[in-house]
């Protein structure tokens, strides 16, 4: 499932004008990776599901940044502005892929130590 995701970011970001890269899409990227982190701290506490976590956070960002564009198109400039809306959900995605793959590591040693002396 990881891998596929990975896929489709990467896809996602070769079909944007991911060559041209903004001042503003950065702190998109920006903004998508701290929601992202602090929606997967939040959530990670409360359930301790990797999976739901990681869903809720990378939900969290890409809402977030469908919102702000929805707004900035249909409201203030008429324009839908697509890279954006990309380089916030790819902040997203960086953030919850990171705290996916890093967390949870220090219980697996702690039971692993625990295991290895109970064996003595």
């Amino acid at each position: 499932m990881k891998l596929v995701l990975t896929l489709l970011t990467i896809a996602f970001l070769n079909i944007s004008s991911a060559q041209v890269t903004l001042e503003d899409d950065g702190l998109h990227f920006a903004v998508g990776a701290a929601l992202s982190s602090g929606t997967y701290a939040l959530v990670y506490s409360k359930t301790k599901n990797k999976k739901k976590a990681f869903w809720y956070s990378l939900g969290i960002s890409t809402l977030a940044g469908f919102s702000k564009e929805f707004y900035d198109g249909n409201i203030i400039s008429g324009k839908f502005d697509t890279s954006e809306f990309i380089a916030t959900t790819a902040g997203g995605f960086v953030a919850s892929y990171s705290f996916n793959i890093f967390t949870g590591k220090k219980k697996r040693k702690k039971k692993d130590e625990k295991l290895s002396v109970s064996n003595l």
